[in-house]
């Protein structure tokens, strides 16, 4: 017969995979699990498997762990994951690509019904069509302000009736018409809440930004900067030539305007003349 293991011998256990997963990945996803049951959490792992580990368990085992093995290999960056491990959360550890893996991961929602108590997550929105319910349960209709009529001997409602806000808690008489009517509003998975990648952690819409979208950025960071620069006279690589291009234009107009000169200038001052001329003026412009 197996001895079962103590609860010390569990942490142990618990604290020997974290850190060896520590150690074997660089980059982690840490994901909300609020209503992902264990049969799903199995089909995640399964999608999952090679590249990606998923890990559950409580916070402060977690947090416990961490800190041990940011102390043994004085790897400080691992303590990053510590405020992040909030309410019911698991460590997904990937080699694969960080988008990809996050993308698998929200594959695996599952349709929920409107439990009574529960806090709605988006907003539920009862369609308009017949329900196939007998005239019987129009007072059930009536309660919840929802507009029916009899068609063919069955309850129809009318217009699309809001049911739930999200936010707010699902009551017993919402709860029953959605399973009266088989609608299941809400779906659940893995949430990924933050990224951790070699020590740096940050929001999964980063995983969504194209090459374009981070040259759009950058574009726009250096036009703030040129313009900063320009408008305070404080020389910067992106404001360099813009200045070079603005002192010439000065120095151009002083030798427009007066005798002095220089190379570049003799050929705008040229070219000037020749469109001053009197010719020049009076058959392009009429000017005498």
């Amino acid at each position: 017969m197996a001895v079962k293991p103590s609860k010390a011998d569990k942490k142990i256990a618990y604290d020997a995979k974290l850190c060896q997963l520590l150690d074997e990945y660089t980059q982690i996803l840490i994901a909300a699990a609020d209503n992902v049951g264990s049969k799903q959490l199995q089909n995640i792992r399964k999608g999952l498997r090679g590249d990606s580990i998923v890990l559950m368990g409580k916070n402060t085992m977690m947090k416990r762990s961490v800190r041990m093995h940011a102390e043994k290999t004085g790897n400080q960056a691992f303590l990053n994951l510590i405020p992040l491990l909030q309410g019911n959360v698991g460590l997904i550890f990937t080699k694969g690509d960080l988008k990809e893996v996050s993308e698998e991961v929200a594959k695996y929602k599952v349709g929920a019904p409107a439990r009574v108590g529960l806090v709605a997550p988006i907003d539920v929105v009862v369609p308009p069509g017949n329900t196939g319910l007998d005239p019987s349960q129009t007072s059930f209709f009536q309660v919840l302000n929802i507009p029916t009529k009899i068609n063919k001997g069955t309850v129809e409602i009318i217009t699309p009736v809001e049911l739930i806000k999200k936010g707010e808690k699902v009551g017993s008489s919402e709860a029953a018409l959605l399973a009266k009517l088989g609608i299941r509003p809400f779906s659940y998975g893995l949430v990924v809440l933050s990224v951790y990648d070699n020590g740096s952690v940050f929001s999964p819409e980063v995983l969504d930004l194209t090459e374009d979208d981070l040259i759009e950025k950058f574009a726009t960071g250096v036009s703030m900067v040129t313009a900063l620069s320009l408008a305070i006279s404080y020389p910067t690589l992106a404001a360099a030539p813009h200045m070079f291009i603005n002192g010439y234009k000065n120095i151009l107009a002083v030798a427009v305007a007066t005798e002095y000169t220089f190379p570049q200038a003799d050929k705008v001052k040229e070219y000037l003349a020749v469109w001053n001329s009197p010719f020049i003026l009076f058959y392009t412009f009429g000017i005498p």
